[in-house]
């Protein structure tokens, strides 16, 4: 009797009544270990009976000597199955967070480029209890704790499926025993420096001794976990549905509502910006935001799968930015524009210059320059009126002030003739029947959220 077999079987066509269409791509992450290796036999077996079309996706890291060997194997039984594979090499740079960590976005980089429309993992109950406590263990909000759901998007066109997450590690043990599976063993799965096996092999046989049901009431928690976060999300939808906008979070809502509340909105605007958030951050940045005055240079760093996200205070508003390397062009010092009816500046954007007749400006190509700010510019914007310091329009303008040294400046010889978020100084003007040049910037999208 191969009772585990068909336990997991029903257990997986469950969850592909209850998630994929007919006729839908699916595609395995198949490492070659035994969880996928169950997972991606037993949907060979259902994809005629269940009208899906399968295939599986193989990613090398490169990490372990035996890494081609593993791909070889992944081929060798595909072939055998008739499944389709594609095997994705990648480079593994280890971040703040380790080599573990590296791999795993190395993979889902890969995972987000494929044109299928699931992507299957064999992620299991175990899996789902080892990372609630992980998540415990790092002090990690309701949505860490939610831990995996069944179904997620990963891109607009791809979501993920975890068919397999109410089986136990021993149910899929036992079901490749049954079908008489040659599977891989990662040598490193028994590295006790890695925090997942750490809880595996060192905490948990110690936790389950005390306490058998562990691992089946921390999978539980995290479903409860999930439901929670979902009703939290819902109030903060609520509370964020007039006190968000294209101009940031309104700061008057978060003063008016109670602190966890505020805290709540606060957290759910800095995740639209894909921020890496931990519940002690949110608490700091809200008192940070709600004490500080409308004219202060806040400013207060997140990481993000990207980059950094930064939150910061204008005026009314609290707003997002992704943080912004210098311009390669403000580095390198003055550009010259010799005639170019587009003129890029690396990570300042682009100016477009073009030609007309009565507007514009008095520009001579090779006799113009491109530069940024260094303190002190002024500019004549009315006729008849004194120069005045660019600072001081700037702030009339509302630019915000992490913005203004990012703003490029078109010069005759030395003498500033038009500055983007301002215009032109009156000066350099063409009169009615001369001709000039209209110039306008167009920045790179920076704003987060």
């Amino acid at each position: 009797m191969a009772a585990s077999r068909d336990r997991l079987t029903r257990l997986l066509a469950a969850s592909l009544r209850r998630q994929v269409k007919p006729g839908s791509r699916l595609t395995v992450g198949y490492s070659g270990g035994i969880d996928s290796s169950v997972l991606l036999n037993l949907l060979a077996d259902l994809r005629q009976s269940a009208g899906f079309t399968l295939a599986a996706v193989h990613v090398h890291h490169g990490l372990s000597p035996d890494a081609d060997a593993w791909a070889l194997h992944c081929a060798e039984i595909c072939r055998c199955l008739a499944v389709p594979l594609e095997t994705r090499r990648v480079e593994v740079r280890p971040s703040g967070e380790g080599l573990e960590a590296a791999a795993r976005a190395a993979r889902y980089r890969v995972f987000a480029q494929l044109d299928t429309d699931y992507l299957l993992l064999a992620h299991h109950r175990d899996d789902q209890a080892e990372t609630v406590m992980l998540q415990l263990l790092r002090g990690s909000g309701l949505k860490g704790l939610a831990a995996m759901p069944e179904v997620r998007p990963l891109t607009d066109q791809l979501k993920l499926l975890r068919p397999l997450l109410a089986a136990t590690r021993l149910q899929i043990e036992t079901c490749a025993a049954e079908l008489g599976l040659v599977w891989i063993d990662d040598a490193s799965n028994a590295d006790p420096g890695l925090a997942r096996n750490a809880l595996r092999h060192r905490v948990f046989p110690g936790l389950i001794e005390h306490f058998p049901d562990a691992l089946k009431s921390l999978a539980q928690a995290a479903s409860q976990f999930a439901e929670a976060a979902a009703l939290i999300d819902t109030l903060a939808e609520l509370d964020g549905r007039n006190a968000i906008s294209d101009s940031g979070l309104d700061m008057d809502a978060l003063h008016a509502l109670p602190e966890p509340r505020a805290r709540n909105l606060l957290r759910r605007f800095l995740e639209r910006s894909g921020a890496e958030l931990q519940q002690q951050h949110i608490r700091e940045a809200l008192r940070q935001l709600l004490a500080a005055r409308p004219d202060a240079q806040l400013r207060i760093v997140f990481d993000a799968g990207f980059g950094k996200v930064i939150l910061r205070r204008h005026q009314r508003w609290a707003v997002l930015t992704h943080e912004q390397p210098m311009p390669e062009s403000k580095a390198a010092g003055v550009v010259t524009w010799h005639g170019e009816a587009c003129l890029k500046l690396g990570e300042a954007g682009y100016l477009q210059f073009q030609a007309t007749t009565g507007a514009g400006l008095r520009l001579v190509p090779g006799e113009v320059s491109i530069r940024f700010r260094q303190g002190g510019e002024r500019m004549r914007t009315q006729p008849g009126r004194p120069r005045r310091t660019l600072k001081n329009l700037l702030r009339e303008a509302a630019i915000p002030p992490w913005q203004r040294e990012m703003l490029p400046l078109v010069y005759v010889g030395t003498e500033l003739a038009w500055a983007a978020g301002i215009g032109a100084d009156h000066d350099f003007l063409v009169k009615a029947d001369a001709t000039g040049w209209l110039i306008s910037w167009q920045e790179l999208p920076h704003t987060a959220g």
